[in-house]
C-alpha cells in the first residue's frame, strides 16, 4: 500500500544524536583483481548468467548454493571461468554472518574477473539500512510512522551486533558504490519489487548516479527517504502488476524484471510477514508472475525457505 513503511510499528529514537557519520570516509583498499588479463587460458566472450537472491547473512547456505551450481570449489574460490554472476542485494541482517557474505562476494569479484567472468552486486534496502545505522546511528529522521532512526530500524529489521562490530571502512565503501539497477541479456535486475526506481531517473545510468549522489551528500533524511522507497514491495503482485512491471521495462529496457526483496512465501501469502518464523516453507525455485514479466528470486532463507542461485534465462 502507499502508506507502507519499513516496519509495521513506529520506530523509536534510542538515544542522542551522533556526529561520527562517516560522511568523508578515506579511500578504501578494495580487493584488487589479479593481473591475468593476458592469460591465454582466459575464455573469450560472455559466459552463462546467474543471479542470487537475498542472502541475509546465511554464509554457509550461500557457499552450498554456489557450489551446487559449480560457481565455486570446495575451498570457496571461483571455479566458473567466464560465467557472470549477479547478487540482487541484502547481504546482511537476520542471519549469522553478513560480513562473511560481503567478504566472499568481494573475493569472488576479484577471482571471477581474473578468469574472464565477473561477479557483481546490486544495492538492497538492507545495505542502505546498514550504511545508515553506521553513519547516522540514532540521529532522528522523519518517517511516515513518526520520528525514527536508522539504528532503531536496523535493530527492528534483524540487525546483528556481530556484523556491526566487524564492519570496516572498505565494506562501507563497497556497499555505497553498488548500483541499484542493471540490465543483462534482456533481464532488468533490481533488488526491490517496486516502481520507486522511476522516481530517481529515466534511465539506468540516471538512477544509479542519483543513488550515489544521495549517499555522497549523506543527509540523514534524504538517505532515509531512499531506504523507505526501496523498502516498498508487491508492485507486480496484484491487479495492475503486469502494467507496473512494464513501466519499469519500458523505462530501463529488458523483457523481464528480476528482483529479490520480497520472500516468495510472503509474496504468495503463505506466511503473514517477512519475519515469520514458520518452519518448512517450501520453495522449489524462482516465482514467475505478472504475466511472465516478473521473476521473484528471494527464496525466503530467513524463514526456512531456500537460498536461490539460478541460471538465466529460465526455461518455463
Amino acid at each position: 500500500p502507499a502508506e507502507y513503511t519499513p516496519t509495521e510499528r513506529d520506530l523509536p529514537v534510542i538515544g542522542a544524536g551522533r556526529t561520527d557519520t562517516l560522511v568523508d570516509l578515506p579511500a578504501a583498499s578494495l580487493v584488487p583483481a589479479p593481473e591475468t588479463a593476458t592469460d591465454p587460458e582466459v575464455p573469450d566472450g560472455p559466459g552463462p548468467l546467474y543471479v542470487v537472491g537475498d542472502v541475509h547473512g546465511f554464509y554457509e547456505e550461500l557457499r552450498e548454493a554456489l557450489a551446487a551450481e559449480g560457481l565455486i570449489d570446495a575451498d570457496g574460490d571461483w571455479s566458473a571461468g567466464n560465467a557472470r554472476l549477479w547478487f540482487l542485494g541484502d547481504f546482511t541482517d537476520r542471519g549469522p554472518d553478513g560480513i562473511g557474505v560481503i567478504d566472499l562476494v568481494m573475493q569472488l569479484s576479484a577471482q571471477a574477473a581474473a578468469a574472464g567472468g565477473y561477479c557483481k552486486a546490486l544495492m538492497g534496502n538492507h545495505e542502505l539500512l546498514l550504511l545508515g545505522a553506521k553513519r547516522f546511528g540514532d540521529t532522528p529522521v522523519q518517517s511516515g510512522a513518526g520520528t525514527a532512526s536508522f539504528q532503531a530500524a536496523w535493530l527492528l529489521n534483524g540487525g546483528q551486533k556481530t556484523d556491526m562490530d566487524r564492519l570496516e571502512d572498505h565494506h562501507l565503501q563497497w556497499m555505497a558504490r553498488l548500483d541499484a539497477v542493471t540490465e543483462e541479456d534482456g533481464h532488468l535486475l533490481v533488488h526491490s519489487d517496486t516502481t520507486a526506481y522511476l522516481e530517481y531517473g529515466d534511465s539506468i545510468e540516471d538512477v544509479n548516479d542519483t543513488v550515489h549522489e544521495v549517499l555522497t551528500r549523506s543527509e540523514a533524511d534524504e538517505v532515509w527517504e531512499l531506504f523507505r522507497k526501496f523498502t516498498k514491495r508487491f508492485a507486480f503482485r496484484d491487479e495492475g502488476g503486469a502494467q507496473a512491471a512494464r513501466e519499469l521495462l519500458d523505462a530501463y529496457g529488458g523483457e523481464r524484471v528480476v528482483h529479490g526483496h520480497s520472500p516468495i512465501p510472503y509474496l504468495l501469502g503463505e506466511v503473514g510477514t517477512e519475519d515469520s518464523e514458520d518452519e518448512g516453507v517450501a520453495v522449489d525455485g524462482p516465482h514467475v508472475y505478472a504475466d511472465g514479466l516478473a521473476i521473484a528470486m528471494d527464496g525466503g532463507v530467513t524463514m526456512a525457505g531456500k537460498l536461490l542461485v539460478v541460471q538465466l534465462p529460465l526455461n518455463d
